[in-house]
């Protein structure tokens, strides 16, 4: 029995909904009924063909507010049909991961006809926001309504909505109960344990499951750092020699935890399917403007602007910003320094229990205004970003990454590299580690957690008690969910969860023979740091879309440059060491070549082990080859198809053989259609003989094997 889009029902009117649309409250009834059309028509007709429909019904309306919010939801094949389309992996019966298709659905691990829990609710609303995304312009020259929100073919509705204001903001809703049974395995029992990595994949996707699984293994690799740093803190302090083993375990250790990390995480990602998920076509992101033009390698309409006008921003707008706050950075710590000397002055003068309590003062006050500056730094960086105007998401984030990662790291870690090099005061440096260290972390777990919990939590008791002040005689159950859930801040990545990460980094890296106590802070800060950031995600913020992910991308190199820029670090403060001063009592260039040498020394070491650690385990390496031989195998079969005939050509490939060999060729057919070939749409239909036969038509597309049918 073959199963068509065009005989989805999109006119049910109880579902369950995935997606809210808020519109604002001003806006036309002729936009909101474009809007609809546009999302419950078939595809031929170019909708998404989802659900929807409005929070309140007619009744309700005239009972409870109405806030212009519209739920969005698919049925269940509709949502199989998208899995397809977004070219999601899923594991089949013979334990291999492959792209899922509706036509060999019975291949894959716990399918069943009857199962809702194949797809998880974070995939679910992964493929409404690829289709909401999707639906794209006609003939439409503006927004009805809004003949200033101007549209051209192939421009993305929900982009134009979003950035004219028609529409608010569209965020996937919370499922209550599998968030309380997240919560109970999460952190509402505090216990050494390990996170559900896997549980937290499946509610929140695979980003922010990368991020948790990060932050576990970093934690858990501290702990050797940890437990070797406290007896030479509280034993051999003043011995630097002593040190040479503890820094050089502390390279090796840096080296070996990321490169393991590489493997582990090669490890889930192939277990969730995103290792080898296909990477789609990347369109332009919502804020890039310009003139209207043919893209050379789409041939589709949209904005272009001037690689030329942009490199022009940036070398002659951002960059010498970026420069100027350098600068200020640099003063502020010079404050500082006359802060340390006006507070050490005070303290010979009279010595007391208070100016002993006061030299910890203008470390701590430097601290806060540190997090200060980057705070009100990272919105100038993303406002200037922004302006430079880039095409992709993915070059927006790589060159926000590049302007915060670059102040931060001088904002952060300028003030030690001056007492200990041109100082030379290990003692103060000590010092304002333990203070920089340890007030950020406060800092961090008040402003990101604690205080936003608090703020939603009054927020919340607000709501309910408005919502039962109206005395419905509805269930007012969703609308009060929707409603709680609408007014949270919205969750903007886990960038300034793993700058975070990247800092703490370099505190226990960069100085670790001056103060190894520093990875024990880390460690007890991390375990806390597990349990508001998940507070976080789950009670705080909005729910965010899932977003496959393979690797935590930039920051992974971000990591390797730290543990590299540690070995020179450490290499120069051991060389400083009196100990080490004491063996070339005549000659300093003997020493700075010593130094050198080890430092050189070092860095092969640490360049060998990474070479010599795999990325990914044998058995990951052995999956994704046979991955690959299926798939120049199943290009062997489309090159067998013979030259179509005429306008509506037909061509019937026959295979031999069924499961992995099928799937790979109709996961490419599929891919072929989505992205297109040479601006021609090719589609495949079952024949009316046979079983497994695929025919290529133009402008049909559906799969063998009483399979789905996408009229376009």
């Amino acid at each position: 029995m073959k199963v068509t889009l065009s005989a989805l029902d999109t006119s049910e009117s109880s579902f369950t909904p995935l997606v809210v649309i808020e519109l604002a409250q001003d806006v036309k009834e002729e936009t909101k009924e474009w809007l609809k059309n546009r999302i419950i028509s078939k595809k031929k007709d170019g909708g998404a063909q989802l659900l929807f429909r409005p929070l309140l019904n007619k009744y309700e309306k005239e009972t409870l507010e109405n806030q212009n919010l519209y739920l969005v939801g698919a049925s269940r094949i509709r949502l199989l049909l998208g899995a397809e389309a977004v070219g999601l992996v899923k594991e089949c019966n013979d334990d291999a991961m492959r792209a899922f298709t509706y036509g060999t659905r019975q291949n894959f691990k716990g399918f069943h006809e009857n199962n809702d829990d194949f797809l998880t609710m974070a995939e679910c609303q992964f493929i409404i926001k690829h289709e909401l995304e999707n639906l794209r312009a006609k003939d439409e020259n503006m927004i009805p309504g809004y003949p200033q929100a101007k549209l051209y073919p192939g421009k993305s509705l929900l982009r134009r909505l979003l950035t004219s204001g028609i529409v608010v903001q569209v965020f996937p809703l919370h499922d209550s109960e599998a968030l309380k049974k997240l919560e109970d395995a999460w952190y509402t029992r505090l216990a050494l344990k390990y996170q559900p990595i896997d549980s937290i994949r499946g509610y929140f996707g695979e980003t922010i499951a990368l991020y948790f699984g990060f932050l576990e293994y970093f934690t858990f690799a501290l702990i050797p750092m940890a437990v070797i740093g406290l007896p030479y803190y509280l034993f051999v302090w003043e011995d630097y020699d002593k040190y040479v083993i503890f820094a050089s375990f502390n390279l090796i250790w840096s080296t070996v935890i990321l490169e393991v990390w590489k493997r582990g995480c090669a490890s889930m990602t192939y277990r969730w399917g995103t290792l080898v998920m296909k990477r789609q076509f990347e369109e332009p992101r919502p804020g890039f403007h310009g003139v209207l033009g043919v893209n050379s390698v789409t041939g589709r309409e949209e904005p272009l602007y001037s690689s030329y006008k942009r490199q022009l921003r940036i070398y002659l707008v951002s960059l010498p910003f970026v420069c100027i706050c350098l600068y200020f950075s640099l003063y502020v710590m010079m404050i500082y320094f006359d802060m340390e000397t006006w507070a050490l002055a005070l303290h010979d003068s009279s010595e007391s229990e208070w100016t002993s309590i006061l030299l910890y003062v203008p470390s701590i006050i430097y601290a806060i205004v540190i997090e200060i500056m980057n705070r009100l730094y990272r919105y100038a960086a993303e406002f200037l970003t922004s302006w430079e105007n880039h095409r992709l998401e993915s070059a927006y984030q790589n060159h926000l990454v590049l302007k915060v990662l670059v102040f931060n790291f001088l904002n952060c870690f300028a003030s030690l590299f001056y007492i200990a090099f041109v100082l030379k005061d290990m003692k103060l440096l000590r010092q304002s580690l333990a203070t920089l260290l340890i007030t950020s972390q406060i800092l961090n777990q008040i402003v990101e957690s604690l205080l936003p919990y608090w703020l939603q939590r009054k927020h919340g008791v607000r709501v309910r008690r408005k919502v039962q002040a109206l005395k419905a005689d509805v269930d007012t159950t969703l609308y009060e969910q929707v409603i709680l859930e609408k007014e949270m801040g919205t969750y903007l990545g886990t960038f300034d969860d793993y700058l975070e990460l990247f800092l703490q980094f370099g505190y226990v890296s960069l100085f670790s023979c001056v103060y190894p106590l520093a990875a024990a802070f880390a460690v007890l800060n991390n375990f806390t740091e597990v349990n508001s950031d998940a507070l976080k995600m789950c009670r705080v913020f909005k729910r965010p879309f899932a977003e496959p992910s393979a690797n935590i991308g930039v920051w992974q190199l971000a990591f390797e440059t730290m543990s590299v820029i540690s070995v020179v670090t450490n290499c120069a403060l051991i060389g400083m060491s009196p100990q080490v001063n004491a063996l070339f009592p005549e000659s300093k260039t003997d020493l700075i070549l010593i130094v050198v040498a080890v430092e050189h020394a070092l860095l092969a070491l640490k360049f060998i082990l990474a070479f010599a650690i795999p990325d990914k385990p044998r058995h990951i390496q052995m999956k994704l080859a046979r991955l690959e031989f299926e798939s120049l195998e199943a290009l062997k079969q489309q090159k067998k198809l013979p030259a179509m005939l005429g306008g509506r050509k037909r061509v019937e490939v026959r295979q031999r053989q069924q499961g992995a060999q099928d799937g790979a060729v109709q996961q490419d057919l599929g891919r072929l259609h989505y992205e297109g070939v040479a601006g021609t749409s090719l589609g495949v239909e079952e024949p009316r003989s046979g079983r497994g036969a695929v025919v290529l038509l133009p402008g049909k597309v559906s799969r063998a094997e009483n399979d789905a049918t996408w009229p376009l």
